[in-house]
């Protein structure tokens, strides 16, 4: 089931506590007076409250992102819903949503901190939010340097190098345009057992069931997908280069 019956329907109830669990009770008297006799969902499968903490991260995280270049546009918002795999019924709800947040006078750099501890030895779940914050960067059809230096500052706050933050920017810019050796986070003179070896890693770590044990909702799926779909794209580039079988 959706991860919305919980945001949207009692989910205040988990012990998240910190900016993301003020957050999520600001969420929830926002909008119960339109959801007080409706029942809220069960998730099915990981941690929910994980979940919940992973989608109001996204919430608040995507939210400053989409002003990071002073201007929020349609096409960023209607990338936050697609993204979130919206059902139609809950459409103006998390509209609501994502205004309060966008509205609210805290920093990101909470929220990211936050999330960070509770997904400190899942980083690939971790590069999954940074994944679904691409997508909204990018709905414009343009990363601003603003928006990037955003992104950049997020990656740093849940521990990830320079060279991981280039890997991430390279799958998220488009497999047409990117640089397979970089998608994989190896060299360009790294033999082909240690580019096979990258890829397996990847592949491991990014596959969307091991994800989703790991705490990220399924509504996250599409995402989760285009990514293993960027890291196949990027070794098969390789093996086509190289003549790999």
């Amino acid at each position: 089931m959706s991860i919305w019956g919980k945001v949207l329907g009692g989910a205040a109830g988990f012990a998240l506590g910190g900016p993301l669990g003020a957050l999520l009770g600001g969420v929830a008297g926002h909008i119960y007076d339109s959801r007080r006799s409706r029942p809220a969902a069960e998730i099915s499968g990981g941690d929910p409250t994980k979940q919940v903490g992973f989608t109001i991260a996204v919430i608040a995280l995507g939210s400053k992102l989409a002003k990071a270049d002073g201007v929020v546009t349609p096409d960023e918002i209607r990338a936050f819903r697609r993204v979130f795999r919206v059902p139609p019924e809950e459409t103006q709800n998390v509209a609501k949503v994502f205004n309060l947040a966008r509205k609210s006078s805290a920093g990101y750099e909470p929220y990211a901190k936050q999330v960070a501890g509770m997904f400190q030895d899942s980083p690939a779940v971790l590069e999954e939010l940074l994944d679904c914050l691409f997508q909204i960067a990018k709905a414009d059809g343009e990363v601003s340097e603003a928006e990037v230096e955003y992104l950049r500052n997020v990656a740093a706050i849940f521990g990830f190098t320079e060279t991981d933050f280039a890997r991430i920017r390279e799958e998220n810019m488009g497999p047409d345009a990117a640089d397979p050796y970089t998608v994989l986070g190896v060299p360009h003179d790294a033999d082909d057992e240690a580019v096979k070896s990258a890829y397996r890693k990847l592949v491991r770590e990014n596959h969307p069931d091991a994800l989703i044990a790991q705490g990220m909702p399924e509504d996250f799926i599409e995402v989760a997908n285009d990514k293993l779909a960027a890291i196949n794209a990027a070794y098969d580039n390789i093996c086509a280069q190289r003549g790999i079988k």
